[in-house]
């Protein structure tokens, strides 16, 4: 049931979860069709997360970066329908513009293999042995070597290839070269199987079809909605409060931020200070900036791909990408195809670049509006070199910082990949600290994006299902 935010709730939940990311969602939709009975809470006015859109003049604008690996075919075939499964199609066209190289790709494990024998020019022997490895990554691997240092390993010196190799990666989990290689490898093995993949309809219908779906298996959901507190007595997680009033429930599944959930949802004071002293090491991730182009109605572009990789930088540097003055950015472009059930669909390009939550807090209102400017002209000057003209096509442009990402997701610091790797063993652990308080998310890098969202998500609900089994 879709409930007002001044329905008054008074029954008891087997699990409140807080969040509707896509891991909130895929948990909600698992345990619902197990019979238990679900109360989900979202502090905006549609769910989704990270996974939403907005509508400006006659633009639809989708606000995550429209790109995960293959495997979302088999999540959402297994725990939401075949329906929905089966609007995902591939993105032939990936592109690489940059002083060193400028290539297109379609992301298959072929297609680099190929590009980094025949262009270039690395062993065939090498190539194979770094796919055998990042191919079988997985959590428990070592987390020491770092990124840049399997990089180098591999392909001693050569700063072409570790752009090739990673550029995309830190578009879609934040994932630098000083970050552990795990995190870089299993994402990129999961994009490599088969490509890159999206959702024919756009955000706004897979949302729509999955609270289709929620509802139809009995979950209660509940919209503009923000939890005031977890409530623990005696160790054990008893629900939630929301406007002051108490939501009683056996379990709680936080898809908020980690830190925020630990330190502002449950507070210091409920946990062990070992504990607290390990969650305080945990780093935020980085977040990202937008900018959102709507092309004026009648108006056309051409297919230039679907993904494009663009930077003016001579060289690969963190510190370059999360500059505020980079030139390193991703244009996703929406073409009226990808909502073929819409009449007037028209073009869109969201631009994201990767930034730092410290770089835009402390601005004046003045600098802010002043910098949100910059970049959306840094923005346009870029894609003119892509699409010569395409200025004077576009009708509508806006930015989003980190700080408009802090606004409408709560997240800490803005976070658009939630936390560095140590955050996931606190996130899995959470639950042996309170009984019946469970955490998923965006969390350990590896847990980002869509796949990785929905599939922490299923993960997280067997840990609800074998608690909630126990204390029954």
């Amino acid at each position: 049931m879709l409930l007002n935010k001044n329905d008054k709730i008074t029954q008891k939940y087997d699990v409140v979860i807080i969040g509707g990311g896509l891991g909130g969602l895929t948990a909600a939709n698992k345990l619902a069709k197990n019979g238990r009975k679900i109360l989900l809470l979202e502090s905006h006015d549609k769910p989704g997360g990270f996974a939403t859109w907005f509508y400006r003049k006659k633009h639809i604008f989708d606000v995550s970066l429209h790109g995960f690996p293959v495997g979302m075919v088999k999540t959402c075939r297994k725990y939401w329908s075949k329906e929905i499964a089966d609007k995902i199609i591939q993105l032939k066209r990936m592109r690489f513009i940059n002083p060193l190289y400028q290539m297109e790709t379609d992301y298959t494990v072929e297609d680099f293999t190929s590009k980094l024998v025949n262009y270039f020019k690395v062993s065939q022997e090498q190539v194979d042995k770094f796919f055998e490895l990042v191919m079988n990554m997985n959590y428990y691997d070592n987390k020491e070597m770092t990124n840049g240092e399997l990089l180098e390993s591999f392909f001693p010196g050569r700063k072409d290839v570790h752009r090739f190799l990673i550029e995309p990666i830190v578009y879609a989990n934040g994932s630098t070269l000083e970050d552990p290689a795990i995190t870089y490898g299993i994402v990129f093995s999961n994009f490599m199987s088969k490509g890159v993949y999206t959702f024919q309809g756009g955000t706004d219908l897979i949302i729509k079809m999955m609270q289709e779906e929620l509802l139809k298996n009995d979950v209660d959901i509940r919209l503009k909605s923000k939890v005031d507190k977890i409530v623990v007595e005696n160790n054990i997680c008893q629900g939630v409060t929301v406007g002051g009033n108490f939501i009683a429930s056996k379990s709680v599944l936080s898809n908020g931020n980690l830190i925020g959930t630990i330190f502002n949802l449950v507070g210091e004071d409920k946990f062990k200070p070992e504990f607290i002293e390990k969650v305080k090491k945990v780093r935020l991730n980085t977040s990202s900036c937008q900018v959102y182009m709507g092309i004026k109605e009648g108006e056309k572009i051409e297919d230039i791909g679907d993904l494009i990789f663009y930077s003016e930088a001579k060289e690969f540097k963190t510190d370059e990408l999360l500059s505020m003055n980079t030139t390193s950015r991703t244009f996703s472009l929406y073409y009226p195809r990808l909502r073929p059930h819409l009449a007037n669909a028209g073009y869109t390009i969201v631009a994201s670049t990767n930034a730092r939550y410290e770089n835009w807090v402390n601005l004046s209102r003045e600098e802010y509006k002043a910098r949100k400017q910059e970049l959306i002209e840094a923005t346009l000057v870029s894609l003119e070199k892509i699409i010569p003209g395409i200025r004077k096509k576009i009708d509508y442009t806006e930015a989003a910082t980190p700080l408009t990402i802090k606004r409408y997701t709560h997240h800490e610091k803005g976070s658009s990949f939630g936390t560095k790797h140590e955050g996931l063993d606190i996130s899995m652990k959470l639950q042996n600290e309170i009984s019946g308080l469970f955490h998923t998310g965006s969390v350990g890098i590896i847990m980002s994006g869509w796949l990785g969202a929905a599939n922490y998500g299923v993960i997280q609900s067997y840990e609800v299902e074998s608690y909630l089994d126990k204390t029954n």
